[in-house]
């Protein structure tokens, strides 16, 4: 019964996602990405009325003085077992004001005290697929050593191996050495979860994801790998003092760990995410008619299963954001 339970449950994430893409995508191009925001986070929280949990937010859209809805320390559900919640309401509103690639909806589940309650600073990442000899990449080590570490590992050239991170100023050091070495760089504008989950894909072309991002989209992304058997670490970032102290009053005793990836994302994890503009690992959403066609996936670490969606929406019967 439980089995059935979570696989029942890893579903319903999907309609939670999906309305939230729905909405999103209304605003895609339009140039505004706090309305599409909005949009998907009051779309998500109705969603998530008919799911059957108690859940609390641990990784949301900030505190509540910060967020009307999806803030950490909310509680969302229709009731049933207590369920720690993270989401990213919409992972790229810049892309999705832009008409951008890679746009997504996110939201992980899993037991209470499994998240990493991470303040939403910056975190150094890490990441790789699954099938891997365990701790083949490691966040101190050079970058030219663990691409060569992976390259012998997936028994290719090292010229073969695609390193992703985002187009920032401070990964240029990430850069230089990825190409001193002959390997290959993706950069992305914007969008680290869905840049760190293609580690794990067939067909994706990306091997190995090393940059600095957000932290809470790193348990999102870490939580994600669980399902999949890949590899993670992350650290904390700190611009000041003043992050160190949030940071340690959240629960974290050492400022500096680095994290694993069970750390990050513990237990029986589940992710869904759908896609709001078309990127590597899922379509966006689609005009059909009178209605739309979203795309998603869904993974739960119990199974190591990874599930995609294609689902047909009538607007006639549904409105906008609905699930």
């Amino acid at each position: 019964m439980a089995y059935q339970s979570d696989r029942n449950l890893a579903l319903e994430l999907v309609r939670v996602t999906e309305a939230a893409a729905l909405a999103a995508w209304h605003w895609v191009g339009k140039g505004n990405k706090n309305e599409a925001d909005g949009a998907a986070t009051e779309a998500m929280r109705r969603a998530f009325d008919t799911v059957a949990i108690d859940g609390l937010v641990v990784i949301g859209e900030g505190e509540m003085d910060e967020a009307p809805m999806m803030y950490i320390g909310e509680r969302v559900g229709a009731g049933g077992p207590a369920m720690d919640i993270a989401v990213d309401p919409l992972e790229g509103t810049t892309l999705t004001a832009k008409g951008g690639p890679n746009a997504l909806t996110v939201i992980a589940l899993a037991e209470h005290g499994n998240f990493l309650h991470a303040p939403d600073i910056y975190m150094e990442k890490i990441g790789i697929g699954g099938g891997l000899p365990p701790d083949l990449v490691h966040l101190d080590a050079p970058v030219a050593e663990n691409l060569r570490n992976l390259a012998q590992a997936k028994k290719v050239d090292v010229a073969d191996i695609v390193l992703c991170t985002l187009d920032r100023d401070r990964h240029a050091d990430i850069i230089r050495a990825t190409r001193e070495i002959g390997a290959r760089v993706m950069l992305l504008p914007d969008g680290d979860v869905a840049a760190i989950i293609a580690t794990t894909l067939p067909n994706s072309g990306v091997d190995i994801f090393i940059g600095t991002g957000g932290a809470p989209e790193g348990v999102l992304s870490a939580a994600a790998l669980r399902c999949t058997g890949g590899q993670m670490q992350g650290r904390l970032k700190y611009d000041d003092d003043a992050q160190i102290v949030r940071a340690t009053s959240m629960g974290i005793a050492d400022p500096h760990k680095i994290f694993t990836i069970e750390e990050l994302a513990g237990g029986n994890v589940m992710f869904a995410a759908t896609g709001v503009t078309t990127g590597a690992m899922l379509r966006g959403v689609q005009r059909a008619g009178q209605g739309a066609v979203t795309h998603s996936i869904v993974m739960r670490s119990k199974s190591g299963t990874v599930r995609y969606i294609e689902a047909h929406h009538d607007f006639n019967t549904k409105t906008w954001g609905a699930s």
